[in-house]
């Protein structure tokens, strides 16, 4: 469940009257490159994979028009999706929130379950006192470590109780 706020767009740092009460801490996100890297290669991949199946059945030249038409919409699915990540984190005594460029609420809620990666990613789910969980997905690079490393404490805590 997603919440409109009524906070002004970036910067993330403004976010402080559309926060609940007892918020601790506000994190203003850095895009991830390894995520975007991670993404690249993804689109990359599979634009490279339609060229093959495409070019074995159609021929080569036949191909290639199907295979920009799917790198193409790829990328700008590639694009919407780095849009729409948060770009502020904020930390309070009981739960998490997440805030996208807009200064909209993307998700809200206690950490209810982790999972990490080594200490590079973070899998975090937020369960909210009303309505579904969501999940936030954290690369080590867009947080300062010190930040990454109290979330992974937090999220394994709630993963223990």
């Amino acid at each position: 469940m997603t919440h409109q706020s009524t906070t002004p767009a970036l910067p993330a740092l403004s976010l402080a009257s559309a926060t609940p009460e007892g918020a601790t801490q506000r994190i203003a996100l850095r895009r991830s490159l390894s995520m975007r890297v991670a993404l690249g290669v993804f689109v990359l991949t599979a634009t490279l994979a339609v060229y093959t199946c495409a070019a074995s059945h159609l021929g080569v030249w036949e191909a290639v028009p199907l295979t920009l038409a799917v790198g193409a919409l790829l990328s700008l699915c590639a694009v919407r999706h780095e849009r729409a990540q948060p770009v502020a984190l904020r930390i309070g005594r009981d739960e998490l929130s997440a805030w996208d460029q807009a200064g909209k609420l993307l998700a809200q809620g206690r950490i209810a379950g982790c999972s990490q990666w080594s200490g590079r990613l973070l899998i975090l789910a937020l369960k909210p006192d009303a309505g579904r969980s969501s999940t936030l997905l954290l690369a080590a690079d867009s947080l300062p470590v010190s930040v990454f490393r109290e979330l992974s404490v937090l999220g394994r805590r709630a993963a223990g109780a």
